[in-house]
C-alpha cells in the first residue's frame, strides 16, 4: 500500500467482500487497498467479474443485504470509517458527499417520473431549500450537462441513450459531491457521444475539484481521464501506480496481457494477443497466485505461494515474483497509443 505525506481523501484498506449464492461463498474482493487524493482520479481496470463494481458499492454501502457482506477492512472518507457509520448517517453521505453514475442509464432512471423531478428529488433530500429553489437548481444542472432546461418536464423515454446518461450525471453532480464513482459511464454510448460525456465529466471535475473513481475495462478511457490506475484481477489489485507508469512500464503479466490485446495504430499487426484462458472460479480460493493458470511465466512456486504487493519502481506496485525478477526499462508507448485509439491525438 503506497504511503503519502499528504492525507488521502479516501482510503480503502484490506477490503474483503463475500457473496452467498446457492450454498457457496463467492470471494468477490480479497484484501483490496488503495488511496485517493482530493481532486484526483483513479481508474479500476479489469475483466468482467474482477470485483470493480463490488468495491464501488462497498464504498456507498449499497451491496445487497441478503447475499453480500463486507467481512473485513475499512473505508475511510477523510477521518470517518464509512463501514462504521450508522445507516441514517450514511444516507447523508450518499448523493451528497459521494455520488455514483451507474453503468446503464436505461435502468438508473424512473420511467414514470419526469427527469426534472428526479434531479430535484436528490437536491431536496440533501439541502434545506424551497421547492422553487430546488427546481431552479435542477434546471441549472440540466443546462450544465448540455440539456436545455426547458426539457425539465420530459420523461426518460423522450431522451436518447447519450442524453439519459447526461441526466444521470446531472443527478450525481446535483449536490456537488466530493467523490464521484463512475461505473462504466460510457459503455452504452456510441463513440462520438462517449467522447462528449468524458469531456463533460473532466470539465465538471476540474470546476468542482471532485475526486473520482472510474470503473472501466476500456484503456482508452483510462488514458483520457485518470491520474492513477489499479489493475484488478480475481478480487485483488495486481498492479497499481501512476497512469504513465502502468501504461508505458507494465510489470504484471496480466497487465501486459491487457495491453497485448490493444491494436498499435502505428504498426502493421496481423493479430492481437489476448490473455488465454478464463478468470478463476471465485468460489474456490487458490493458495498461490490467482493468475498462475493463465500466466506464461508461472512455475510451481507461483501455484503454491501468493506474492506480496511490492514497490518495484517509485510509486509503482506489483504483485508478482516474475515482475520483480525481470527488467522492464523500456517504454512501451501504450499511453500514447491508448489516447490515439480513444480519439485524443495530442
Amino acid at each position: 500500500m503506497p504511503n503519502s505525506a499528504e492525507q488521502p481523501f479516501l482510503e480503502v484498506k484490506d477490503l474483503e467482500v463475500r457473496y452467498h449464492s446457492g450454498g457457496q461463498i463467492i470471494h468477490a474482493v480479497n484484501g483490496v487497498s488503495f488511496q485517493l487524493k482530493r481532486g484526483k482520479t483513479i481508474g479500476l481496470v479489469g475483466e468482467t467479474g474482477a470485483g470493480k463494481t463490488t468495491i464501488a458499492k462497498s464504498i456507498l454501502r449499497i451491496l445487497p443485504k441478503v447475499s453480500a457482506e463486507i467481512t473485513g477492512g475499512s473505508i475511510s472518507l477523510e477521518e470517518n470509517d464509512l463501514l462504521k457509520l450508522p445507516e441514517d448517517e450514511m444516507r447523508k453521505v450518499r448523493g451528497n458527499r459521494i455520488s455514483m453514475v451507474f453503468q446503464d442509464p436505461m435502468t438508473a432512471l424512473n420511467p414514470t417520473m419526469r427527469i426534472g423531478k428526479q434531479i430535484m428529488e436528490v437536491i431536496e433530500l440533501h439541502n434545506d431549500i424551497s421547492g422553487h429553489e430546488a427546481k431552479e437548481k435542477a434546471v441549472e444542472m440540466l443546462n450544465i450537462v448540455g440539456i436545455h432546461g426547458g426539457r425539465y418536464t420530459d420523461y426518460p423515454h423522450q431522451f436518447s441513450g447519450g442524453m439519459k446518461q447526461r441526466v444521470v450525471i446531472a443527478m450525481a453532480l446535483a449536490c456537488s459531491p466530493e467523490l464521484l464513482i463512475a461505473d462504466e459511464p460510457t459503455s452504452a454510448l456510441d463513440v462520438t457521444i462517449q467522447a462528449q460525456v468524458l469531456d463533460m465529466i473532466n470539465d465538471l471535475k476540474k470546476q468542482k475539484n471532485t475526486s473520482m473513481i472510474m470503473i472501466t475495462h476500456d484503456l482508452g478511457i483510462v488514458a483520457e481521464v485518470c491520474d492513477d490506475v489499479a489493475v484488478i484481477y480475481a478480487g485483488e489489485i495486481v498492479e497499481m501506480g501512476r497512469k504513465a507508469d502502468i501504461f508505458d512500464y507494465p510489470l504484471h503479466p496480466y497487465t501486459k496481457g491487457l495491453f497485448g490485446a490493444l491494436p498499435e495504430l502505428d504498426k502493421d499487426t496481423d493479430r492481437l494477443f489476448p490473455v488465454p484462458g478464463m478468470p478463476p472460479d471465485p468460489s474456490k480460493r487458490s493458495e498461490g497466485c490467482s493468475f498462475s493458470p493463465r500466466c506464461p511465466h508461472s512455475d510451481e512456486i507461483c501455484t503454491k505461494e501468493k506474492s506480496g504487493f511490492a514497490e518495484l519502481r517509485p510509486g509503482h506496485f506489483c504483485r508478482c515474483r516474475y515482475a520483480g525478477a525481470s527488467k522492464n526499462d523500456g517504454s512501451h508507448g501504450a499511453l500514447k497509443n491508448a489516447r490515439r485509439s480513444n480519439g485524443d491525438l495530442n
